[in-house]
This record gives structure tokens, sequence and C-alpha cells, in this order.
């Protein structure tokens, strides 16, 4: 009997491209990519963007399209512990491929800034140790938490999309996800796609996933808004006008999988209607601060109740 992959029924895996050309990118920064990919070679390289944006989708078609033998750490997981990401970084890119096109092995360490500072130390030790033989890729959303003697070692790329860009992007992940979904056989509501893709812009990732855990029901329609809705910032606002800590402690853990910088700016952008105007700038203030600090803290729900729990204290509402 034949045992299916992962990568058979999960449509992120099932659909990932294989091809710098097939990625959704701005032109200039696919022409980066693609000037490698012409060249045969690629430098040590730091990709940092918002989650979902397709960053470590890039460096494994990279590795695709020149051939290499890559292997993936991921920084959440198994890159935490030292001996664990010494040994197996160790065991790989000390040894020469022999069915391999490319010049070099690559090591993509996904999730960069979740490692420790003393994994980013041996992996800029490594990158020295072993450039005759190997390449390291490296995938992160905040990059001020690599440290520098690492970031000093690589070429940087930021996946960061500008307003100018956004509409020719949304409209390819559109036509990109319409076209699953026809393969996929879901009835599908255009309107409530599009809708999608503008309200989680740019998180691919997560966009595709909820679309197939709903497509269970066989079509994608208004549905899906309900179930994949945006922050509900009016019942947070009234529980902080009322100092309802209790009730704004289960909001922020309602919301713990939205990207809390995200929040923070939903957030930002509804207080100008809900505060007295001298307490405007205090919170945009406090905003600021926990805004900074989600690139270094461990517990991002303390983080954001912390902020809430400020702006509920200093600041009075209309």
């Amino acid at each position: 009997m034949e045992v299916s992959r992962v990568s058979d029924f999960i449509w992120v895996e099932k659909y990932r491209p294989k091809t710098i050309d097939e990625c959704i990118l701005p032109k200039g920064i696919k022409k980066t990519f693609q000037d490698f990919v012409n060249r045969g070679e690629i430098p040590n390289m730091l990709l940092s963007g918002p989650p979902g944006i397709g960053k470590t989708t890039v460096a494994k078609a990279l590795c695709h399209q020149l051939g290499a033998d890559f292997y993936v750490i991921n920084g959440s997981d198994e890159g935490r512990f030292l001996d664990t990401v010494r040994t197996n970084a160790k065991n790989f890119a000390s040894t020469v491929s022999l069915t391999s096109e490319s010049k070099h092995k690559v090591i993509i360490i996904d999730e960069a800034d979740n490692t420790t500072s003393d994994v980013q130390l041996l992996l800029r030790a490594s990158i020295e140790e072993f450039s005759k033989n190997c390449r390291f890729i490296f995938t992160c959303n905040y990059k001020n938490k690599i440290i520098e003697p690492l970031h000093s070692r690589c070429t940087v790329v930021d996946f960061t999309i500008n307003k100018r860009d956004k509409p020719t992007i949304a409209t390819q992940f559109f036509s990109r996800l319409t076209y699953i979904l026809e393969e996929e056989k879901v009835e599908t509501d255009k309107k409530v796609v599009a809708q999608l893709i503008n309200q989680h812009f740019p998180d691919w990732r997560r966009v595709l996933n909820e679309c197939q855990r709903y497509s269970v029901s066989g079509k994608i329609d208004s549905g899906i808004l309900a179930v994949f809705s945006d922050v509900a910032v009016n019942d947070l606002i009234k529980n902080l006008k009322q100092k309802n800590f209790s009730e704004v402690r289960k909001w922020v853990v309602a919301n713990l999988d939205n990207d809390t910088s995200v929040l923070l700016r939903r957030i930002y952008d509804s207080l100008y209607d809900t505060l007295e105007h001298r307490s405007i700038p205090a919170a945009v203030l406090i905003l600021g601060k926990y805004q900074y600090q989600i690139a270094f803290v461990a517990d991002q729900e303390i983080n954001l109740l912390a902020c809430l729990t400020e702006i509920m204290v200093e600041c009075e509402f209309k």
C-alpha cells in the first residue's frame, strides 16, 4: 500500500513554489534572487519579514533551482539546543554531496530569531568553518534579534512589501489562490476570497491554511469571514474603558493566534475615536514601547496584556 506524503494533502506544501519565478514577490526582490540563480551560486543570506510571506519558500526554491542539497533546522524547535545544532549542522556541512548539481550545500535556519545567542554564535563560526562546502540561509521575523556578528556575515533581504507594490502582489496571490481552489474542486465566492486576502495581507500561509480547513464543507463563502474574523477591537475598547481587567485578559488570550504587531496596529487605529484627546499622545508612546518590545520578549501574551493594562490605567476614554 502506498503511503501518502504530507505534501500530498497539505495545501501549503502541495502548492509550494519550486522556482523563484513561481514565488509571489515584488519585482526588485524577485530580481535579486533570480540573479543568484543565473549566477549558479548564492551567498550566506538573512531573509527578514512578516510571518507567512514566503521566506522559507524562497529559500527552498533557491535550493531546488540550483540543485543544492539542503537541510532545514527550525529555530523554534531543535534550533534552540546548542548541542543539537552543533551535531546536525556539522554532520551535514562537513560532507561532500555526490549527487548535488550545486557548488555548495545549504543549511536553512528557519525562524532564526528564536534561537539563543549561543546558538547564533555557533552558527557564525560554522559559516566560516564550512565556507568552502556550505552556505547558510537564515529566515526571521525580527532581524534585530539576530546578533551583529551573524548579521554582518550575511546578505540581508527584507521582504517587507511597500504600499506601491501591495495591489500587484495581492492580485497575484488572488489568482494563485483561486487556481488552488479550482484544482481542489472547491466552490468559491471570489469576492469573499478577495476580502480575505486584503484582510490578512501579506500572510499567505495563514490564508491558505484557513481556506483548506474551511473547504471541508465544499465551498468558500462568507461564513469563513466569521470563522476567520477580524479582531473584535470594539469589545476590547469597551472593557478598557470599564477597566475590566479580567475581560481584557480573556480578549488577549482569544486573539493570540493573530500577529501581535498587527493587533497593536489595529488598537492604535481605533484609539483616536475612543480616547480623550489629551490621552492620545500617552497611548501612542505606550503602544510604541510595547511594539518595539515584541522582538525581544519571550511571552507575547504577557507583553500584550501589560500594554493594554498600561493604557487602561494611564488613559482616559470618552
